[in-house]
This record gives C-alpha cells, structure tokens and sequence, in this order.
C-alpha cells in the first residue's frame, strides 16, 4: 500500500494540541480540555491577558472541531487543510482515502473549470506599415495596416468555439476576412476541428488531432474552397527528440503542394527553431535564434532565403512588467532597410515595421544598425539598469521588513501563548523538583546552525537569539505527572503552544537540557523527529 502524503503545514492541529495522529477521541478531548482551562478567555481580567486568551482558545477549537470529527480527521491526515478548505467536508461521508482523494480531485477540477469559463481566450495584433522612401517622395508615410483578432470562447467542458478576422489595408485596397472553428475533444489524447472562412478566401474544412504516443501527435485535415471547388489536403506529425527538442513535419496536397520539415528547441537560456520547405511553386528555408540574457532581457537572430524572401533580422526585447513586453529588431533584405518595433501585452500584440531606404548603401546600413544599438545600450547602461536596481533593491527590502514583522509578531505571539502557560507550568515544575522528577533546565528551538552553537555555550547572544526561541515553559508544561515528556513522530515542532517558527523554510532542531533524579542529560532532536525523555542514552 502506497504511503499517505505528508500534509503540508507539518500536522499543526496534532502539535497544538500535542497528540499523536493515532491519538484516540478520549485523548483528543482530554487535551481539549486541558487546554481550554488554560486559554479560556473568563479566567482573565487583564484586556491583554484575555486577548491573548481569546485567540489561542479560538485556536484550539478549531483543532478540536476538525480532530473530533472522524470525517474531517481523516480528510486532514491525507491532505492537511487545503482537502477541508477545498469543501470535501461539505459532502457525503467517505470512508476510504481513495474516495477522498478521488473527490479533492474532482473539486480541484470544478474549480478550475470554473477559472476556465469565467475568462474568455482573446488573442490579437495590429501591424502599421511606414515607409521612410515613400513619404520622401511625397506621399502618405503610411504604407498600409492590418489588424487581426481571435477570441477563444468554452461553451461546455468539452466544446469550445474560436472565433477571429482579419483586415489588411493596402492604399486604398483593402481585404478582410473571418473564420469560426469548433473544436470538440473526443478524449483526453484526441479532437477535432470543424472550421469555416468567409472573405478573401472562403473556405470550410475539417481537421482532427491525436496523440499516438507519449513522444508523438499527428494531424489531419481537408478542407474545401468555396470560390473554386479546389480541395487540399493536410497531414502533419510531431515528435518530441529530446526534453527540449521537437521536430515536425508537414505534407499538404492541393493547389500549393508542398512538404515541409522543421525543427524547435526551447530551454530557460535559449530558443530556436529552423524550417525548410519546398512547394510544387517556391521553396525556402528560415531560422531563428533567441538568447535570454537575464529573466528580463533576450536578443534575437533570424534569417531566411528562398523564391520568396531574402533578409537576416537581428535585435533584442525587455520585459517591461509582468505581462509587456517591448522589442526592437533590425532587418536589412531584398526590400531594403527596416526597423521593427513590437509591443507584446497578454496575448496582444502590436508591430509597427519602418522601412528607411531601399537603397544598400553600406554607411547608411551601418548606421541604421549601430544608431539604435549604441542608443539601447546606453539608455540600459545608465537609465534602465540603475532603476530597476534600485527598485529590486527596494522589493527585496520590502520583503525583508515584511518577513521581519511576520516573525517578530509570531515571536510575540509565542511570548504571550507562554505567558498563559507559565503558572501551570512553574507548579509542575515544582512539583517535579519537589519528588527529584523531571525538570527541564533549558529548551531551545530555531536554527540547526545556531542550535548546535548555542548547546556549547551557557548564555544565548544576540546573533542566535533572532532565530531561536527558549521554549522551556512550554516544554515545562507538557511534563507528565508521571515525569516523562514525549514529541511525537511526523509533528513539526513549531505547531506546538508556545513555540513559533523564527527561520522559515531552514531546518531546524529542539535543544533540551534537562534534571532527572539529580543527574544532568542533554539532548537535540530533529523538527520532525520523535522525543522521549528521561533516556539513559541522554546524560553527560
């Protein structure tokens, strides 16, 4: 039988009210209890002491109504809180972990179903053409637009219809166009498309999809045109070639038949892509290749050659914010002399190419080159580079000072939870000292690193006292009439009354320097780990 997954905030309902997870009712209200005499807010007169009170009473009720539901108990072992706060409680009792874990599926599912329909795919881009040569000649410096946009839109779980136009302007000609596609999944490695195009080419086809192995895809597709009769048939197919690579194929057949072979690589660092393709009327062959400097920053190399085309593009693109990005790329071709300058923005997209000459003079061409380039690095050097600096300097900051209050409030909290365990604590220890039990001299609780510095030295400084905690009352208190202390197995320690976490995410360990019929022990425990004291093993 496959091990149960480990909640993820360490069983804190079995650490605040020290049980075990194989703890039975009787124990889990016995310690309810026994806590509740502790933090009942009536038993305080002082308004800060019953602040304190009111808040870590609120705490173990909580614990208390979730670990004495046998329901909610179980779905809290298997999935920690998100499994209640995902509203499996709210159904039907379930009995087995796998009914459980089927049913946190299926409401992880409706959920993200419900994220999937309330927002609509739209995707678009808006292309101005200038021309520098045409507005010398007296002309408009406008050489022609288009625009484009598609909207992706679910109507049920298993359908979704994509609608999109486009429109190109030209001078005074214009073309337009618009298509709907419905795409139904058939299964989970299987869909097909059904799609229609009215304007300049009108058209209407079909086209399906399917996984044919965990390395490879296939597509099909037919479509006819409307305006004269002409059919085309498509067939592609992709395999994956390595854990970044992917290569594909695609043979079409009709009026412009052609077959094509290409290739794609994408890691953190770098992207590239090349493609050759040759056609019953033109071939050609095209290749990019993309740098990411940093998280921020890329640079861009492209060319192609063929019947059709003739350029090498060359330039680079921040990000900007979290969802725009800006670039700017050289092209020099058969065409002549360009800058392209693209605004990405969360699917939209917007070009604005330059055409500057059509004339190849080469300091003209080195200039429109190295203008920019000098112009980028100079703005980047000593406008862009010091203000975001600067402001990651300031984030970072930020998130210093708040992690900071977060831990120094969660200290605070801890000091005050101690403070209402302190009497209770002090008679057992009493009472411990009194029958030569017992008593624990020194407990501390942080930082692996400053744990095992601080067990060599009588007195805590201020370098280790910020990321550990004395929990000796606390410890003090969960001592057994008996005079035996356990920490159970799988309990991560912070959980615990009185104690907090003063290193996030870094391990740490639990120091105990303890008395026992007059002799002295010392022990380290690990977060996690069991604890059971007095051991014979323990003293020094």
């Amino acid at each position: 039988m496959a091990p149960e997954p480990e909640p993820e905030d360490g069983r804190e309902l079995y650490a605040l009210l020290h049980l075990s997870p194989e703890s039975s009712d009787e124990e889990i209200r016995r310690a309810y209890r026994q806590y509740a005499q502790i933090y009942h807010p009536d038993k305080y007169q002082d308004p800060q002491m019953k602040d304190v009170a009111t808040e870590n009473f609120q705490r173990i009720r909580d614990a208390y109504e979730i670990l004495s539901d046998e329901n909610k108990r179980q779905i809290y072992d298997i999935y920690g809180m998100e499994g209640l706060n995902s509203g499996l409680e709210l159904g039907p009792k379930l009995n087995k972990p796998e009914e459980i874990k089927r049913q946190l599926e299926e409401l992880r599912r409706r959920k993200e179903e419900e994220k999937f329909f309330v927002h609509a795919r739209s995707t678009g881009s808006v292309v101005t053409n200038f021309s520098v040569p045409q507005y010398l000649d007296g002309d408009s410096i406008m050489k022609g637009m288009g625009m484009s946009s598609e909207v992706q839109l679910p109507i049920s779980k298993l359908n979704t219809v994509t609608v999109g136009g486009n429109l190109v302007v030209n001078g005074t000609a214009g073309t337009g166009a618009a298509s709907v596609v419905l795409r139904h999944q058939l299964s989970s490695v299987s869909s097909i498309d059904l799609m229609a195009t009215v304007g300049l080419r009108s058209l209407i086809g079909v086209q399906t999809f399917r996984q044919i192995s965990p390395n490879s895809t296939a597509t099909s597709g037919l479509s006819l045109s409307l305006r004269d009769g002409s059919i085309n048939l498509s067939n592609g197919w992709t395999r994956q070639l390595s854990e970044n690579a992917v290569g594909n194929i695609q043979l079409v057949l009709g009026t412009e038949s052609n077959i094509s072979v290409g290739w794609q690589k994408k890691d953190e660092k770098c992207s590239a892509a090349g493609e050759v393709k040759v056609g019953t009327n033109s071939f050609g062959a095209s290749a990019h290749y993309t740098h990411h400097f940093s998280s921020k920053s890329h640079g861009r190399v492209a060319g192609r050659v063929g019947s059709m085309a003739l350029d090498f593009e060359i330039g680079g693109g921040r990000r900007i914010s979290e969802f725009s990005t800006v670039r700017m790329l050289y092209n020099i071709g058969i065409q002549g002399v360009s800058w392209r300058f693209e605004l990405n923005r969360a699917g939209q997209k917007l070009v604005i190419p330059v055409l500057l000459s059509t004339d190849f003079n080469a300091l003209f061409v080195t200039g429109a080159f190295a203008i920019p380039s000098t112009l980028y690095f100079l703005l980047q050097t000593y406008v862009v580079k010091p203000y975001y600096l600067k402001r990651e300097k300031q984030k970072t900051l930020e998130k210093m000072d708040s992690l900071s209050t977060q831990l120094t409030e969660a200290r605070q909290a801890a000091k005050k939870a101690q403070r209402l365990l302190e009497p209770v604590s002090n008679r057992k220890k009493n009472k411990q000292l009194e029958n030569d039990g017992l008593v624990i001299m020194k407990a501390l609780y942080g930082d692996r690193k400053k744990i095992k510095e601080s067990s060599e030295l009588s007195d805590i400084d201020d370098n280790v006292a910020s990321q550990v905690l004395d929990v000796t009352i606390p410890l003090n208190f969960l001592v057994t009439e008996a005079g035996h202390l356990k920490l159970h197995e799988g309990i991560k320690k912070s959980g615990i009354m009185g104690f907090y976490d003063p290193c996030p995410g870094d391990p740490k360990l639990l120091l105990v320097e303890y008395m026992y019929h007059g002799q002295q022990y010392k022990v380290i425990a690990d977060d996690y780990g069991a604890l059971l004291i007095p051991q014979d093993i323990h003293q020094f």
